[in-house]
């Protein structure tokens, strides 16, 4: 063991995506709160670059896709800090297109890292978790994993797989000690609607000009300025790992909120107007 592992860091953090936008800024926030930080990306320079070198920070090299690239970072990780204590899967971009505008090519390629990607870097964490008998895997959503909305229908399955990855993480995890969130992040100014983070559809269907052309149109009005604070994000992730409870699912910014509740309100409405065909496929009592 190396005198970087015998340090004392108030926690191991693994942050995949953390070379740029909320990766950097969590990775910073959590450096800044005295843990230690292994910062994945698939550019490592740019990772140093960005946070700088410290004892506390290990730059790993990290595509999420690859598998055997998520096992050889965590054995990085436990060889220079001996354990894993926060996971936050960050790694991930968005598709703006209707369903119909969405190609198989990009469809596919943002499931392997969205879903996929995600699903190799928890299965490469979760033995260290388990040995442990304690850790927090914080899996990173959005507002549109919790309400779909046209423009987005493709991305916003990869994170409604996500949110159903990590209610199901949380049942399993709970009697090991081990916790599990899945934050939902409302519009924050990061780069997320530049070219670096959204991939927009190539094909264009006029009759959807009214749905996901207005959402395209809506994009570029509001990159830049988005109402979220993406160092609050942040600092709120830190809170997170410090919560003795935490939650299963951290809606965060005045328009989730607000997302959540008109979707709550709209599913109650529809059921109780549809409950009695609902009751009705019952066999009788």
């Amino acid at each position: 063991m190396n005198n970087v592992t015998k340090q004392q860091f108030k926690r191991v953090w693994f942050i995949t995506g953390a070379s740029r936008g909320l990766g950097a800024l969590i990775a910073h926030a959590a450096l800044a709160d005295g843990n230690a930080v292994v910062a994945a990306g698939r550019n490592v320079a740019a990772i140093t670059e960005r946070l700088g070198e410290s004892d506390a920070l290990l730059p790993v090299a990290l595509d999420v896709t690859d598998e055997a690239q998520a096992k050889a970072a965590v054995e990085a990780a436990l060889a220079k800090f001996g354990r894993i204590d926060v996971l936050v899967n960050n790694a991930g971009f968005g598709l703006l297109a209707a369903v119909e505008e969405s190609s198989d090519a990009d469809v596919r390629r943002m499931y392997d890292t969205n879903v996929f990607g995600l699903l190799n870097v928890t299965r490469a964490v979760l033995p260290v978790m388990r040995a442990q008998r304690s850790g927090h895997v914080v899996n990173m959503s959005s507002i549109g994993g919790y309400r779909a909305g046209a423009g987005f229908g493709v991305y916003s399955s990869t994170k409604f797989a996500v949110e159903g990855i990590t209610e199901s993480l949380h049942a399993e995890l709970k009697p090991l000690g081990i916790h599990a969130t899945v934050v939902e992040p409302g519009y924050f100014r990061t780069d997320f609607l530049d070219a670096s983070s959204l991939v927009v559809g190539k094909q264009i269907i006029a009759d959807y000009d009214e749905t996901s052309g207005n959402v395209r149109r809506f994009a570029v009005g509001m990159n830049h300025n988005q109402p979220g604070d993406p160092e609050k994000l942040a600092t709120a992730l830190v809170t997170l790992a410090d919560a003795e409870a935490p939650p299963l699912r951290l809606p965060l910014g005045t328009d989730t909120l607000k997302a959540i509740a008109d979707k709550n309100a709209y599913v109650a409405a529809e059921t109780e107007t549809w409950k009695e065909l609902s009751r009705s496929t019952d066999f009788p009592a």
